[in-house]
């Protein structure tokens, strides 16, 4: 059980909004239902999510102790409300629709609202997914795709189907086709480009270049 005392920067806000900001993680479902349980009370007793809070009131908060974490790539899923598209799904595995502007894992400015933490959302939701009954796995995805580019990505609900899949990728026993818009008519209809890619870090982008700069990968 977790005390706060409302002080005079607090008070006058709802319930609700004041719960929402001192459990970060707890989805509004639980909120809810917390407070109709008497999990979530104001000076001893029952309370209305609607109630405004008054200065010296004390909110007494019966919520597990992980909902009050930051939220990290690693719990978010607890808060959010899935958003993907599934092409696909059995069993093992997860055949996701990326959308173009999502970002497949947490980038170096912390974004958590990333495509694995939406598929562990849906697969926590559907009750597939249950972390205290886990000792180190985690639902992953085998493939990764740019943040401004869509398309297929594969997630693995179990370790066993986990190796299987990125055994495959390993030894290119899958094969990934790119569909790109270009600027013009292309002069041929087919043909191949020897380039060299360069990503650059600080604008976090990949350019190509004719030849060669250090630092630069071949791409055929």
């Amino acid at each position: 059980m977790k005390k706060f005392i409302i002080n005079k920067n607090d008070s006058g806000q709802r319930v609700d909004k004041f719960v929402t900001k001192a459990v970060p993680l707890l989805p509004k479902s639980l909120l809810n239902k917390y407070i109709r349980l008497k999990r979530i009370k104001c000076n001893g007793k029952r309370t209305e999510i609607a109630y405004k809070l008054q200065e010296n009131d004390i909110i007494e908060l019966y919520i597990n102790d992980e909902f009050f974490e930051k939220p990290t790539e690693e719990n978010a899923f607890l808060k959010i409300t899935p958003d993907i598209n599934v092409v696909f799904e059995d069993e093992n595995i997860l055949l996701v629709d990326k959308k173009i502007g999502m970002v497949c894992h947490s980038d170096k400015d912390g974004d958590v609202n990333t495509l694995i933490t939406h598929i562990k959302a849906y697969l926590y939701k559907k009750g597939e997914y249950i972390p205290e009954n886990e000792s180190s796995f985690v639902p992953s995805l085998c493939n990764r795709i740019d943040r401004n580019t869509g398309g297929i990505v594969i997630a693995c609900k179990n370790a066993e189907s986990l190796r299987i899949i990125n055994e495959k990728v390993k030894y290119h026993e899958m094969e990934k086709k790119y569909l790109c818009i270009v600027t013009g008519i292309l002069k041929h209809k087919n043909g191949t480009f020897s380039n060299y890619l360069f990503k650059d870090e600080s604008k976090n982008k990949v350019f190509v270049y004719d030849n060669q700069v250090k630092g630069s990968k071949t791409a055929i």
